[in-house]
């Protein structure tokens, strides 16, 4: 048994406390902190919690914790690490982890200084269909990733805050930019160092200093690209979509909109859809299970799993690092409409300069572009002479 002191009530507690206690089950919140008294103790009764509170310190400090999970706004999430660092125990941050590289590296420090578990919680890395095809990536069957595609889009954010750039640190590209950047990272390989950023962001809809809408490329030393694409304006509910494509194959994922049950109601309905939907009548996409969908049961299981071992989580508190870092990176080229280099203060990775790709010979002088079959049933060659650098069709 592990246990817990939770530190938010909103949206995002709520499913960390379903994934928590609903999961392995064995594991025990000890005690719930939010800002709103009836908030903690509504969340503390629906889960059986014996203790709420509205001291954040005191929720650290509770002698049966020994691991904080962070859940609260971005803009406490520096205070919630370096007091848990302090107090000794171990801390699980959900994203982004800071507001801007500088306050990431600075939790970053505090929990290898003091020598505590500490993990990112970058949920969209776990669910089910994503592991299955970071299994499937690892495995080769796609070859070398080229390019990996995430988008994130939906109507915006439940709470006020989200909407405030001082206390979250920016718009969409903060918010959901972190879950694209940090599957694609997964994809091409967290060991392959990111370069830089061009990206674009406007405020298309809201009444907001931040962006609503931004579009972005991640260039990486071995040549992949990461795309990103993520929206507050987007209409018709949640869009979580995923495509890899690598030198051998190509995996397509859609999360949300299209989730397995596909309803249709002429009359509509009282009861709860999905996160974010924004209607019950007509075609409705509901989710059986949202904190497995959204990879919260798993990342908790891995999370915890690895306290247990003593042995680093799939994500820790450097990934969140260098995903803030490639966030700063894109918020500076939204301004100057160039590629701008992603600055790191350290770089854990490896040294890796090219996609590791030769192209398929035909004989020994012509490489293939591509093979295809053609309607007539005979297959078409179209290849380049080496040595002239000629390029013609040939035809079995």
């Amino acid at each position: 048994m592990v246990k817990i002191a939770l530190l938010g009530s909103g949206l995002i507690g709520q499913f960390y406390a379903q994934a928590l206690m609903g999961g392995r089950s064995r594991d025990s919140i000890q005690v719930v902190y939010s800002r709103t008294e009836t908030r903690a103790e509504a969340l503390a009764s629906k889960w059986g919690i014996p203790m709420t509170t509205t001291s954040m310190l005191d929720a650290i400090r509770h002698p049966d914790v020994e691991l904080v999970v962070v859940a609260v706004p971005n803009h406490m999430h520096e205070e919630a690490v370096v007091a848990s660092a302090k107090a000794g125990k171990g801390v699980l941050c959900t994203k982004p982890l800071g507001r801007n590289a500088a306050e990431a590296w600075r939790m970053l420090q505090a929990v290898e200084q003091a020598n505590v578990f500490h993990g990112y919680l970058e949920d969209l890395v776990y669910p089910p269909k994503t592991l299955k095809a970071l299994d499937t990536v690892r495995a080769g069957a796609l070859g070398k990733i080229l390019w990996v595609r995430s988008r994130e889009t939906h109507p915006g954010p439940h709470s006020a805050w989200f909407w405030d750039r001082a206390m979250a640190g920016g718009g969409a590209v903060v918010d959901m930019g972190c879950h694209c950047i940090e599957i694609a990272r997964n994809f091409i390989g967290k060991h392959v160092r990111p370069l830089e950023v061009v990206c674009w962001g406007a405020t298309q809809v809201h009444p907001i200093d931040s962006e609503d809408h931004a579009i972005g490329l991640v260039r990486y030393e071995n040549g992949a690209i990461g795309q990103f694409e993520v929206s507050w304006t987007f209409r018709g509910g949640m869009d979580l979509r995923d495509e890899i494509s690598g030198t051998e194959g190509t995996i397509w994922l859609n999360h949300w909109l299209r989730t397995g049950i596909e309803v249709f109601t002429a009359t509509g309905s009282n009861h709860y859809v999905a996160e974010k939907s924004e209607s019950n009548t007509g075609w409705l996409f509901p989710v059986g299970d949202e904190a497995t969908a959204l990879g919260y049961t798993d990342m908790f299981e891995d999370m915890l799993n690895a306290y247990e071992r003593g042995t680093p989580p799939r994500e820790s508190f450097y990934d969140g690092y260098i995903v803030n870092a490639i966030v700063d990176a894109s918020y500076r080229s939204m301004q100057s409409k160039r590629w701008e280099a992603i600055e790191l203060e350290q770089w854990r990775g490896e040294s890796e300069t090219t996609i590791e790709s030769g192209p398929a010979m035909l004989d020994s002088d012509h490489e293939v572009i591509k093979r295809e079959v053609l309607p007539d049933g005979s297959t078409r060659w179209i290849v380049r002479n080496r040595t002239t650098g000629e390029i013609k069709n040939l035809s079995e």
